[in-house]
């Protein structure tokens, strides 16, 4: 293959902030780091990771792009989460769904699923 997905980028105010939050949820680490981006992942050879960004402006919209992670125990990890600042949202989910969306601390959207062990449960 010719091509692998190396990061994902994100817009941010506070790259520090989103940066440590995010380390939080996922038990990575700051692998790079100055004034104009700061990329974490699982470690330096794992892939994808997150680049955050800075930008003057502030989001307006749902997301169009959000990450979806697979918790062991789905209640625990939302609390969790929470409890790292992250905020319930309702995007128009209905009350039969499976998954549960949270914002960021700068509001964007990702979703903590039910458990999965492969992609066809």
């Amino acid at each position: 293959m010719a091509l692998r997905f190396y990061q994902l980028a994100v817009d941010a105010h506070d790259l520090p902030a989103q940066a440590r939050f995010w380390c939080a949820v996922l038990d990575w680490q700051v692998l790079f780091q100055d004034e104009d981006e700061i990329v974490i992942g699982a470690d330096e050879s794992a892939l994808p990771g997150i680049c955050f960004l800075p930008v003057p402006e502030g989001k307006e919209v749902k997301n169009r792009l959000h990450i979806d992670l697979t918790p062991d125990d789905q209640a625990a990890e939302v609390e969790r989460v929470i409890g790292l600042g992250a905020r319930r949202a309702d995007v128009g989910q209905t009350s039969e769904a499976t998954w549960v969306v949270l914002t960021d601390p700068e509001g964007n959207e990702f979703c903590v699923l039910r458990p999965k062990k492969t992609l066809t449960d």
